[in-house]
């Protein structure tokens, strides 16, 4: 299962790049920007409408918790629906995380989920949910996570596979989580990836983090999408391109955001790993 971005670098679209990205028309593979920034309709969905006539495009959600023990709320699913009836979105992802109960009581964070059979039964029932509501496969994505859960019965990687299996869905890599929870919580990256149904990786996520540092002497890595990809990232990048070909990458950015020369030249970068080590193209 692949999408129909192409297998090339592109840029997640913040708001302080809006009026620059429209009035300049820069040479960028494709953009993604998130899906409830959009919900509301009016000026905002405008301007998406004309970012989608320009770039192929990747609806990224974080607000489905498709985790989360109660079902996809009915309202947060309608307007994705509605949106995805008036934009021509290639992609549209969300992550593999909790974030709301049975009453709809929301937790600002994407939160971890266990890797149990039961967990794998509610998760599979939620993603089917919303596919049939949204006509199309779900991209779903890596967490980042900062403990393990005692008792799992499967690995991450094996949990997305059975996802795969059972859903139709396609899978998100993100590459720096996958860096994160393997420096924190000793993920085995090898068996993540060998689990990971190649065909179904339908985008690639980079982006930076963060070192901190306790008084104990530890440290932890934090996915703060504040900094520019780090050397081990790019690294673990190449070797994912080298294992599964070309797919379309992009750089996101979400905290202290820089200049678009910075996003672009992170973007070029990711582009030549494709083109050295994957052979992958952009298509105008």
């Amino acid at each position: 299962m692949t999408t129909p971005l192409p297998a090339c670098a592109g840029i997640g679209l913040r708001q302080p790049h809006y009026r620059q990205v429209l009035d300049t028309l820069p040479a960028l593979g494709w953009i993604e920007l998130h899906s409830e920034n959009f919900f509301d309709g009016g000026q905002p969905l405008a301007m998406l409408q004309r970012l989608a006539a320009s770039y192929p495009l990747s609806l990224h959600g974080v607000g489905l918790g498709l985790g989360s023990a109660a079902r996809p709320e009915p309202q947060h699913l309608a307007s994705l629906q509605r949106l995805l009836a008036q934009v021509p979105a290639a992609a549209v992802s969300e992550h593999l995380s909790f974030n709301h109960d049975a009453g709809y009581r929301y937790a600002n964070d994407l939160l971890p989920i266990p890797y149990t059979r039961a967990m794998l039964a509610q998760v599979a029932a939620n993603v089917a949910e919303v596919q049939d509501a949204i006509g199309r496969p779900l991209l779903l994505e890596n967490l980042s996570s900062y403990l393990a859960y005692p008792g799992n019965e499967l690995h991450e990687g094996e949990f997305l596979a059975e996802l795969v299996q059972r859903t139709g869905c396609g899978i998100l890599l993100d590459v720096n989580n996958l860096y994160v929870n393997h420096v924190n919580l000793g993920l085995d990256v090898d068996a993540f990836l060998d689990a990971l149904p190649a065909a179904a990786i339908g985008e690639i996520h980079l982006a930076g983090h963060s070192e901190r540092r306790f008084d104990d002497g530890s440290s932890l890595l934090v996915d703060t999408h504040s900094r520019p990809v780090a050397p081990a990232v790019w690294q673990l990048y190449r070797s994912v391109i080298a294992r599964i070909g070309p797919r379309p990458t992009l750089i996101e950015w979400d905290s202290d955001i820089p200049p678009l020369d910075t996003l672009q030249a992170e973007a070029a970068t990711a582009q030549r790993i494709l083109d050295t080590t994957g052979r992958g193209a952009c298509h105008d």
